[in-house]
Order: structure tokens, then sequence, then C-alpha cells
């Protein structure tokens, strides 16, 4: 009943960085299931199983409150589904020992991207209202649903970033459009999984309680996107996850690291995760006291421009 609680409460938290950030849910909950040690392909299989209906709640959210571009779902969520069924079919053929690992690496890689990407950049909006078109997007959702179905969680994390990283869309309507998209790479996936290594490996109570968690914290993320700093979020939830699924290699039979060294990489990264928050907060805090400067300098010239028209207008009406 604890487990059952506690993975209650991931989905809870995962669905709300999510449904923030634009990624993670399947990064967090997949890493927390490799943690306790489940199985890499059934890990990946209940992840995406809660994820129909995380999606689904996530998208209706989105979309009642403004944030899905209907043609950036279609775009990016069918290809999405295609490479997502082919991820889940190929991960179901590697063995348990391959697996784990190989996972646990490529949830490394997008927690070190996720981490860095949002530290460093933050978020760019230098092309808003330039179309994205299918020629970019095809083989994004290709390649974003062909790594979240082998890693247990990558829609977002090379979907999101690519997409702000075009400076075309709206960060909330990124976040909303990929969230929706996601919708279809869950289904694709699930069904790859079966297929593969059906459903006696899959624990059902544990798909209902990530579910239950994500649909309780589907519309409070959808309402959150509008007011988090997605850069302290992402810093945040890329160090968690660059730690845990350190955690897991330093543990497995390819590495087996003595306990002292165990200790020093996890003080190391902690380090660093701890900056990267700080350096996040503090880059957040100058962008908007930036911001607040232009907005005073903006309506002080429109004051000084609408008092020099009043001045031009008197002696001609006098």
């Amino acid at each position: 009943m604890r487990a059952l609680i506690l993975l209650g409460l991931v989905g809870f938290a995962a669905q709300l960085v999510d449904g923030s950030l634009g990624m993670a849910y399947g990064v967090t909950s997949t890493t927390l299931l490799l943690a306790i040690g489940t199985n890499a392909a059934a890990a990946s299989a209940t992840v995406h199983l809660a994820e129909i209906g995380t999606t689904l709640a996530s998208g209706i959210s989105h979309w009642r409150f403004g944030n899905v571009d209907w043609k950036v779902v279609a775009r990016i969520g069918i290809p999405g589904a295609v490479g997502a069924f082919a991820g889940a079919t190929f991960l179901s053929s590697l063995s348990t020992e391959i697996a784990a690992p190989v996972m646990s690496i490529i949830l490394l890689t997008l927690g070190v991207y996720i981490l860095v990407r949002f530290t460093a950049f933050g978020l760019p909006r230098g092309n808003l209202g330039k179309p994205l078109r299918r020629r970019f997007l095809a083989p994004l959702g290709l390649l974003a649903g062909f790594v979240d179905a082998t890693g247990g969680g990558g829609w977002g994390p090379v979907g999101t970033p690519a997409i702000l990283a075009s400076g075309r869309l709206a960060p909330r309507k990124v976040v909303g459009s990929v969230d929706a998209s996601e919708f279809l790479v869950a289904i694709a996936a699930s069904v790859g999984f079966f297929v593969g290594i059906g459903s006696e490996n899959i624990d059902f109570a544990w798909v209902a309680v990530l579910l239950l968690g994500g649909v309780i914290a589907a519309p409070i993320a959808a309402w959150l996107v509008r007011h988090i700093p997605p850069r302290i979020l992402g810093s945040a939830v890329g160090g968690v996850i660059v730690l845990t699924n350190v955690r897991s290699l330093l543990r497995s039979d390819w590495i087996k690291a003595s306990g002292g060294v165990q200790t020093v990489a996890y003080l190391v990264i902690a380090a660093v995760w701890a900056a990267a928050v700080a350096y996040s907060v503090r880059e957040y805090r100058r962008d908007k006291a930036h911001e607040s400067v232009e907005a005073v300098e903006s309506a002080e010239s429109a004051e000084a421009a609408r008092q020099r028209r009043g001045a031009e207008e008197e002696p001609a009406s006098a």
C-alpha cells in the first residue's frame, strides 16, 4: 500500500512538472520504476499505459486554457506514434541485463540535456508567429517517439526544446501542443509493448495509481504553465533525473562502483545541481528586472510622445 501511495505521488509530481514544462513525466516516472528494480520494458510499458490517461487529461486541460496549436499536434503526433511503436518493439527485444543500463544512459542523457538547456539558455522567443513546417516537425516527431519508447520518456525532452528553440510558437502553446500530441505516442507505444512483451509483466495497479496522480495534476499544471518559471523548473528537474540515473548506472553490473566512488559522484552532482538552480533563479530575476525596466521606459516614452502631440495641437487649435 505504501508503494502504491508513493507511486501516486510520483505520478502527481511528474505530471505537474510535465504539464508545466512540456516534459519529464515519462523520464521521472520511469527513473523511479527502474530504481526499485522494475524490468526496463515493463517500466516503460507501465508509464506509457498511464500516459494514455494523463496525456488525454493534460491535452484537454491545455486546450481549455488555449494552450494548443492543433496543426502542430497533427504534424508531430502522427510521426511520433510511428516512432514510438518502433521503439517499443525494439526495447521489448532486448534482454533485461542490456535494457536497464541502456535505458539509464538514455535517461541520463536527457536529464543532462534538460539541465543544461534550461539553465544556460532559458526559453528563446525570437521568431514568434512564423509557421512550423511539416518537414521540421515530422522527423522530429519520429525521433522523439522512438526515444520516448526506448527510454521510458523523451517525447517532451526531445520535442519541446526543439520547438522552443525555433522561437516560432509561444512557450505555453509549445508545452500544450507537445502534451496533447503525446496522447497518440502513448497509445502507439502501449500497443508496441503489448505486441513485444504481452501484459504479464505489467502491474496494472501501478498503472492505475500513476494515472490517478497524473489526472489530478493535469488541470493544475495547465494553469501553472502561465505562471511558473520554466527555467528554474527545468534546472531542478534535470538535476533529479541526472542524479537518479547516475545512481542506477554506478550500481549496475556494467560499472559496479565502490561506495566511496558513488559518494563522491553524488556530492559532485549535487553541487553542480545546486549551482545550476541558483544560476537559473538569478537569471530569471535579472530577466524580470530587465523586463520591468523596459516596460517603464516604454510607458515613459509613450507618455512623452502623448505630451508632445498635445503641445503641438494647442497652437494649432489656438
